[in-house]
């Protein structure tokens, strides 16, 4: 090897290894390489110990959280594997007896280890960065996890060439150069990725998803809360539980809605109809207009109602006298009155969204009576059941004023009508 090599070595180890070199003479250069890697084992056990330890108790008493996403991460393990290379890569040179030829090589494989692990712990870094973000409330409507994935990815790309030009021992500059003539087969390959860095580009710019949305895409089967945006996915955890997953281009190609805004809003919308059997609606007597007098909900209504209607059916010809030419009031005219006064009055009914009751046009299944408004609350479960009270009281009142709801008939009201067959 020379003399370099051979000056390090004592004369009781020179001696010992051309004792060993008498008797076979692969035995030096393996006996030293042997103990080269033991050394190496041997430090990256008391560096772990050490440094990872005392890193990992130092977060777990700390207040902050920066270091805790370090350590799950496992960005100083990552950096501790380093030492045992670095001690095969300086101390290879001094095994006696090793070829020049094997020396270089396990010095190469030593540094593409070395890059590797750099590469690995820069990887973590960057993940555990996100995870700290991630912990803002800011995260929630900028996620980064896309453009962190996409940093990982050229990490990759370039600790990959590093690693291959340590290894052939090649300056990565002649490498990163041939990619050049490689463009189309990479564009080719980085398709999905590269769609999908301008979608998260476009996703977050315009600020389109956040984690925490509830969106429907009826074409890939969702419908539930975002639980993650990635680089190249978006998952959504339906109301069933499962979880669908999206590709994040498709999500700028196709359209999608997003509930956000009924959250931020605090209300959520209630639009449902009631159905009127048409030959049910008629003109109210005299007695039914003061029956509903004593309707805390009508009193202001017929009151006021009576007076327009008297003073218009005064302005009629004298000679008009029949009711037909008259104005009156209809049963379906005050059951939408009280439908109305109902929910204007209604604790769960948000007061300053739009409330309408109005009539659709009629159809075979009757006249719909259409209830428009918003609840105070967005949470599924009282959603529901403040709809389902209204509706319970509406449908339970509606004989009250003379209507019937309509209801198509069923077989049993169908063989009530059949004759009784004398025996």
């Amino acid at each position: 090897m020379g003399d370099t090599i051979s000056d390090p070595i004592i004369p009781d180890q020179q001696k010992m290894f051309e004792t060993l070199g008498t008797i076979h003479p692969l035995l030096p250069p393996t006996a030293g390489l042997l103990g080269l890697v033991l050394t190496a084992v041997i430090v990256n056990l008391i560096a772990k110990r050490i440094l990872v330890g005392s890193v990992r108790a130092i977060a777990k008493r700390s207040d902050v959280t920066w270091d805790d996403a370090l350590v799950s991460h496992n960005v100083i393990g990552r950096l501790v594997q380093v030492l045992p290379a670095l001690i095969v890569f300086i101390g290879v040179p001094f095994i006696p007896g090793m070829p020049e030829n094997g020396t270089q090589l396990i010095r190469n494989i030593a540094m593409g280890y070395m890059v590797l692990m750099l590469t690995l712990a820069l990887s973590a870094m960057l993940s555990a960065a996100n995870t700290i973000y991630a912990a803002t409330s800011v995260a929630r409507e900028r996620p980064l996890k896309g453009f962190v994935q996409l940093a990982q990815i050229v990490v990759w790309i370039f600790g990959g060439v590093l690693i291959i030009a340590a290894v052939l021992e090649r300056s990565p500059v002649l490498l990163l150069s041939g990619f050049g003539a490689m463009t189309a087969i990479l564009l080719l390959v980085f398709k999905d990725t590269i769609m999908s860095l301008v979608a998260s580009v476009q996703l977050t710019a315009q600020d389109m998803v956040r984690v925490g949305d509830w969106i429907e895409m009826p074409q890939f089967g969702a419908d539930g809360d975002v639980v993650d945006v990635q680089l190249h996915t978006v998952k959504v955890q339906n109301w069933d539980k499962t979880i669908t997953t999206i590709p994040t281009h498709r999500l700028i190609a196709d359209s999608f809605k997003n509930w956000r805004g009924m959250s931020e809003t605090g209300a959520r919308r209630i639009k449902r109809a009631i159905y009127i059997d048409v030959s049910s609606i008629r003109f109210q007597t005299h007695d039914e207009v003061d029956h509903f007098t004593r309707f805390a909900l009508l009193k202001d209504y017929i009151k006021d109602k009576e007076k327009g209607l008297a003073d218009y059916n005064a302005g009629l010809a004298t000679e008009v006298d029949a009711e037909v030419n008259k104005r009156q009031l209809t049963n379906i005219g005050t059951f939408r009155a009280y439908t109305y006064n109902y929910l204007k009055n209604h604790p769960d009914i948000h007061e300053g969204m739009t409330l309408i009751v109005r009539q659709l046009a009629a159809g075979p299944e009757g006249l719909p009576l259409e209830i428009y408004c918003f609840t105070n609350t967005t949470d599924w479960a009282d959603y529901e059941n403040i709809q389902s009270d209204i509706f319970d009281h509406l449908m339970a009142i509606v004989p009250e004023f003379g209507l019937r709801l309509y209801q198509k008939p069923a077989g049993s009201d169908l063989a009530s009508l059949r004759p009784e067959i004398p025996r």
